[in-house]
């Protein structure tokens, strides 16, 4: 727990300047710039780019996670496992883009009517799937050497940080819209370029593979690990981005837009929960190869009783806050008012569960967790399916928060079934009645009329009684005794 720790207090700080800057982004900057159409196509375009080198990295991501300490060797250049991973990577790349070729008229055709804007870029995906794959490789590689960090430095903080650059030369006309979407595209592009240089000056680029060191059994488990890796990894894209997909679809590049910006807002719940994934996985899969249960069940029960302080605190803070985060990205998008609800408590059953997915994924019976993302994907597919035509943008939202509370629970289930693992107890109860009294209590301010003023004393109110009830019912030792420290130095002043 030790590193996990450390890491997760490092690599939040990163994500939560990385949430700045995507709010500054996403709700400030592209809502009041750019057209929804405009906002929409840079949407479509990072979601197709994500689809396709989620399924072209071929499952090597995992492959990474699940059996690099059986590579481990720092001597040996960890057998050239990153020349491995980038060689069968290639090739997912290369069947991939034919694939994407192949499907140029369906898609184009598909487009014209509402989403014209999308034709003339259509090839900028196949670049930004190339590096898109190579940040997969690079940054799975740095977690597996234990260091999490670096990844979420240039692909929260620094891709954000260009992103919000290229949007401000747009906004005073020193480039075009073209041009935008040009640097937009090498802003996707950076984190890549970025890890790869911090690979040669770490001295750990070693791209030579060591074939010889893969006997036949080890090559088998690669196989199994990577091809239901590839169904877990793309599945769990997929259901991440299949809705922009479908409202872009049925909806057009508008709608698109104004889902886009209200989802960001519901996402913030789930930065706690992509650090601590990204850091848990490694310590998960070595206690896992040592049969170390104790350990993985202390992760998970800690996990989810941190997240979740974290998670409703989020929660009710947008959600008290929601009047005025429209104040701040314009009625235009108020249509996407219930999205930020609907993708907040959808978030709030994955944090609840902790990292429940890594400890499957690395178990013995990690299949379990390609089948449920199969069912999964099934279930957020057929429920926009339903609900976008009946209630658009809001229908996506619903039928996000539909199928991952089934898939929760489905997830829940099967960690009971095999392992007796659970992580709840009677402080998640607390944890949502402090919850819901302090959200509650929130209502009855009296709204200040400057709005930036209302954020700060609402956002402070809801900050104060949320911790109260959270350090007078110990809700989380870890948080009680960091509070101590902080009232011991107080004194002490």
């Amino acid at each position: 727990m030790g590193i996990i720790k450390k890491q997760s207090i490092s690599g939040s700080i990163y994500s939560y300047i990385g949430v700045g800057l995507g709010f500054v982004l996403s709700g400030i900057l592209l809502p009041n710039l750019l057209s929804k159409n405009e906002i929409g196509l840079l949407r479509v375009l990072l979601s197709y780019s994500t689809l396709l080198a989620q399924f072209a990295i071929f499952g090597m991501n995992t492959v990474a996670v699940k059996l690099f300490p059986s590579f481990r060797n720092p001597e040996k250049k960890h057998h050239g496992f990153l020349g491995i991973a980038l060689l069968v990577s290639l090739v997912g790349f290369l069947i991939t883009t034919a694939i994407y070729f192949g499907m140029h008229n369906f898609i184009v055709e598909s487009a014209k009517e509402k989403s014209s804007l999308f034709i003339p870029y259509y090839y900028y995906v196949v670049p930004m799937v190339f590096f898109t794959l190579l940040f997969g490789i690079f940054d799975t590689y740095y977690r597996v050497l234990y260091n999490a960090v670096i990844g979420i430095v240039y692909k929260e903080v620094v891709q954000r940080g260009l992103i919000i650059v290229s949007v401000i030369l747009y906004f005073f006309k020193l480039i075009n819209f073209h041009s935008l979407v040009v640097l937009y595209t090498l802003a996707i592009i950076s984190p890549s370029l970025f890890l790869l240089a911090a690979l040669v000056k770490d001295k750990i680029l070693f791209v030579k593979p060591d074939l010889s060191f893969i006997d036949k059994k080890l090559a088998r488990q690669m196989a199994s690990v990577a091809f239901f890796g590839i169904v877990a990894s793309y599945s769990g894209v997929l259901v991440v981005n299949i809705d922009i997909i479908m409202v872009d679809h049925y909806l057009g590049l508008s709608n698109a837009g104004v889902y886009t910006i209200t989802f960001f807002f519901g996402t913030i719940i789930l930065v706690p929960l992509r650090t601590m994934g990204k850091i848990s996985s490694v310590v998960i899969a070595d206690a896992w190869k040592n049969n170390d249960r104790k350990t993985i069940m202390d992760i998970y029960r800690k996990s989810s009783l941190s997240l979740s302080v974290a998670g409703l605190l989020l929660l009710i803070g947008i959600w008290g806050n929601i009047d005025n985060i429209f104040k701040i990205i314009g009625t235009d998008y108020q249509a996407g008012k219930y999205v930020i609800l609907f993708i907040a408590l959808a978030n709030i059953t994955d944090v609840f569960l902790g990292i429940s997915p890594h400890i499957i994924i690395n178990s013995p019976h990690y299949r379990w967790l390609s089948f449920l993302l199969i069912f999964f994907t099934v279930l957020v597919i057929a429920t926009n399916y339903i609900f976008i035509p009946l209630y658009g943008i809001i229908g996506a939202a619903l039928a996000s928060l539909i199928s991952k509370s089934i898939y929760n629970v489905a997830k829940y289930l099967f960690l009971y079934w095999k392992w007796r693992f659970q992580p709840f107890n009677l402080k998640h109860l607390y944890l949502i009645l402090i919850s819901i009294v302090t959200w509650y209590i929130s209502t009855l301010i009296p709204v200040i009329n400057n709005f930036i003023i209302d954020i700060i004393l609402r956002s402070l109110a809801i900050t104060t009684l949320y911790t109260i009830g959270i350090y007078y019912l110990k809700i989380s030792t870890d948080i009680n005794t960091s509070l101590n420290k902080i009232f011991y130095r107080i004194r002490g002043h």
